[in-house]
């Protein structure tokens, strides 16, 4: 292992770690307060999260920068952020893909979890409601991610360039340098 697959490495797991441990504590405090119906909807966007940042990491992966040079010739915004992002398709696929989509995923089973308690002291359930909603939210996950990733396979290109303008809005792209790249 080298230098920077190292240094990768523990950049990597010190932010996981931070992201992880920040959200859960705010996502289980804010829900023990919460209705079922809003814990609820905050575990299906938390769902579509991950399966969002499945599809971006995927689709950085395969699209190709040679559509993305043309564009910065001609120096349309997010070009040049979309290059970059492609370059470094490993590691922002690593970011989107496992580290957002894994903390999602422990999110939900987190949410669930509380969930299934609401439901079962709410309304005096009997039987382990957790392995049902474990289930659900496994196969929404997994069938959600699953057809994410034909998505991001044949929208690459749009979806790079989507997120490539989207980030450039905070990071300057420098005009003389998008003909370079």
């Amino acid at each position: 292992m080298n230098k920077e697959s190292v240094r990768w490495f523990i950049t990597v797991f010190i932010t996981t770690f931070i992201l992880s441990i920040t959200f859960s504590y705010i996502s289980t405090n804010a829900l023990t307060n919460l209705e079922i119906i809003p814990a609820i909807i905050i575990l299906i966007v938390i769902i579509l999260v991950g399966i969002l940042f499945d599809i971006i990491g995927v689709a950085i992966t395969v699209a190709q920068e040679n559509e993305f040079h043309a564009k910065a010739t001609k120096k349309i915004q997010g070009s040049k952020t979309s290059l970059f992002l492609i370059k470094h398709s490993s590691q922002v696929a690593n970011i989107c893909a496992d580290v957002i989509g894994d903390i999602c995923g422990v999110l939900s089973g987190a949410i669930s979890a509380l969930i299934t308690t609401k439901i079962t002291a709410q309304y005096g359930l009997n039987f382990n409601l957790q392995f049902i909603m474990s289930a659900v939210v496994a196969s929404l996950t997994v069938s959600g991610k699953a057809l994410g990733k034909n998505i991001a396979k044949t929208k690459s290109t749009s979806i790079v360039h989507a997120v490539g303008k989207f980030l450039s809005i905070f990071i300057k792209e420098d005009k003389k340098n998008n003909q370079k790249n």
